[in-house]
């Protein structure tokens, strides 16, 4: 009898797999961090390694009978990954090889922030051009934290598409209708005793924004949206209301319910990752800390599921 267990493992230590502060503090379970590929131009190597008997734990400590290493690559060759910096603007456009004309993608990553660019190099390994736009947690030349606006993203729609669609994974129409993140981040300051945690403490914020509200101004006006759009939500999601977003009437009131599709999967949480992604029940991370006029606007280690 043999055991074949796989790892994953990171060629050096600048592309390890994202460990946030609180995890360090804390000393989690390695069963609560996330592997995510931060640097997309180098592989990932997978070790198979092949063990006399059977072990569910403790490889290190045994001696393999053979073992073989196989790399997942994020970026086929000849994709072109060039980093983006004009006037507020940063970003990552990947183009994929040929004289085009491509799809194209703006890849908008969620509430944790960074340029996160996976899955871009991912899209334009099969064949759409795609930009990973940094818009949570940009800083000023003079250090200082900058939420931008909804003309920053209007602006780079604007840049990128001819022909539109939306897709939205796990995400919510409910946000002021006007403003900046500042905006957002306040909104749901209003309503942090709606926090909920599990039988193991874990945070459960998806209370946050319930119930979906009446009043037009605190949501985005999905009426007056014209193009296809698909939204994709898991059905046990802790993090988000994805799927009472996914459910309010708002497109079929306006009469544009035929431009709507929604993939709901049951028993399925927050983060919805593209395929063979490494599988993690539960990961937590540190969105925001910093200080703003004085005033203290902190995110706690949320966790997600």
């Amino acid at each position: 009898k043999t055991t074949l267990p796989m790892m994953l493992k990171e060629n050096s230590t600048n592309q390890r797999a994202t460990m946030s502060k609180s995890h360090q503090t804390c000393k989690r379970s390695i069963y609560t961090t996330k592997f995510r590929k931060n640097n997309v131009q180098t592989p990932v190597k997978v070790t198979f390694s092949v063990y006399e008997g059977h072990l569910a734990r403790g490889f290190k400590h045994h001696i393999p009978l053979t073992s073989a290493t196989a790399e997942r690559w994020y970026l086929a060759p000849e994709v072109q990954r060039v980093e983006v910096t004009e006037g507020e603007m940063k970003g990552t456009l990947f183009i994929p090889p040929g004289s085009g004309p491509f799809p194209a993608v703006l890849d908008l990553w969620g509430g944790q922030g960074g340029r996160v660019e996976y899955r871009s190099a991912l899209l334009a390994s099969r064949g759409y051009v795609s930009l990973a736009l940094e818009y949570i947690g940009i800083l000023t030349a003079e250090g200082k934290l900058h939420h931008v606006d909804n003309t920053y993203f209007e602006v780079h729609v604007f840049v990128i598409y001819v022909k539109m669609c939306v897709v939205c994974t796990s995400g919510s129409h409910i946000m002021p209708l006007k403003g900046s993140l500042a905006d957002v981040y306040a909104a749901l300051q209003q309503n942090v005793d709606k926090i909920r945690y599990d039988e193991k403490m874990r945070i459960i914020w998806r209370d946050l924004l319930l119930p979906v509200p009446d009043d037009p101004s605190k949501k985005v006006k999905m009426g007056e949206i014209k193009c296809p759009v698909l939204l994709i939500v898991g059905e046990d999601d802790q993090n988000w209301p994805a799927s009472e977003s996914a459910a309010d009437k708002m497109m079929e009131e306006a009469g544009n319910s035929h431009l709507l599709t929604v993939l709901s999967y049951p028993g399925t949480g927050h983060l919805i990752e593209p395929p063979y992604s490494p599988h993690v029940r539960f990961s937590d991370f540190k969105l925001l800390e910093a200080k703003t006029k004085g005033e203290s606007l902190i995110w706690l280690a949320l966790m997600l599921r």
